[in-house]
């Protein structure tokens, strides 16, 4: 008998709990919401969200704000979205190569990949492509496999930064291919890209959004995509197998996620946002022209990719010895 008291209170209390929930989503939001990027300007992860941000305003009724946040290894946007108050108006643009990558390459992450964010959806995703300086004296993959052999640590490699997918990537391509690069570390695609514009780094395997109009105009050669089909805008660039190298694919995602504990109704009402978002032309339009594939997933499918690709990118990472140093 003395129980009844305390079952019924925890059952008043659990109601309460679900009204404060439901009363969120149905005023959520009432004010703007910031999507947290990991990356500068540029590249396929600032793109991604920049893709979302305007059509997502319009559909969810609120301002929805890009706010970059580059720094140490992406673990500066994060840890911030990690710690800010879960009510779905601070929410993270979430670049696979830090969310799979950083818990395999750093022991002491400020951050869970699964237990501290809670996902909305995939958003998109990109093949790679091996982009080249036009003073590097080759014309296809084979060419320049033979002539980096015979130039060992002659070349230099840019990456988005350490840990990056740009980076992992490209230290998987080393090992497949026996040939021996010197990587330079940037902090995003912006600044990378710069450095492989002016010949002062000569090598740079990234997503289509960051080097893709540099292929179309000459200024870099385009040697290889790594997907499974070539990219609708390089559709004279062959894929990695058509170019002799069929064991070497890479692919990038971005998607977006609210802290963990973000109220069940306030991540379904964005979710369900984010698919209407997505599904109009105009984004369809404007992720063809920046070379952006769009894929949208539920947060269970996208939870169950995380999951996934967690256990795959850690032998990657441990089998290549990739670090952040």
């Amino acid at each position: 008998m003395n129980y009844l008291p305390i079952a019924q209170r925890f059952l008043v209390i659990a109601s309460l709990a679900l009204g404060i929930s439901v009363a969120q989503a149905q005023t959520f939001p009432d004010r703007p919401i910031s999507l947290i990027v990991p990356n500068p300007p540029g590249g396929l992860v600032d793109t991604s969200a920049r893709l979302l941000s305007e059509p997502l305003s319009r559909v969810i009724g609120q301002p929805v704000i890009v706010d970059n946040k580059p720094g140490a290894s992406g673990n500066t946007a994060y840890q911030y979205v990690a710690k800010a108050k879960p009510d779905g108006y601070t929410l993270l643009i979430s670049y696979s190569g830090y969310h799979v990558g950083n818990p395999a390459l750093m022991d002491k992450l400020p951050w869970d990949p699964i237990k501290d964010f809670s996902p909305i959806a995939l958003l998109t995703v990109s093949t790679n492509v091996i982009a080249v300086h036009p003073s590097v004296p080759v014309n296809n993959l084979k060419e320049f496999i033979a002539y980096a052999k015979a130039n060992p640590g002659k070349l230099n490699y840019a990456s988005q930064g350490n840990g990056s997918v740009s980076h992992i990537g490209t230290e998987i391509f080393k090992q497949s291919t026996g040939i021996d690069m010197v990587h330079v570390p940037y902090k995003g695609s912006g600044p990378a890209v710069q450095d492989v514009l002016a010949g002062q780094v000569q090598v740079f395997i990234t997503t289509p959004p960051s080097v893709m109009q540099h292929v179309q105009s000459g200024k870099l050669k385009g040697l290889a995509v790594t997907g499974k089909i070539r990219h609708p805008g390089m559709p004279n660039v062959p894929t990695t197998a058509e170019a002799g190298l069929p064991g070497f694919q890479l692919e990038s995602w971005v998607a977006l996620y609210a802290p963990a504990g973000t109220p069940a109704p306030v991540v379904a009402k964005l979710t369900e946002s984010v698919k209407k978002s997505l599904a109009l032309p105009e984004v369809k339009e404007r992720s063809d022209a920046a070379g952006v594939e769009l894929r949208y997933l539920t947060p269970t499918a996208m939870d169950a990719l995380l999951k996934k690709e967690l256990p795959y990118w850690n032998k990657a990472i441990k089998s290549a010895n990739i670090t952040l140093d």
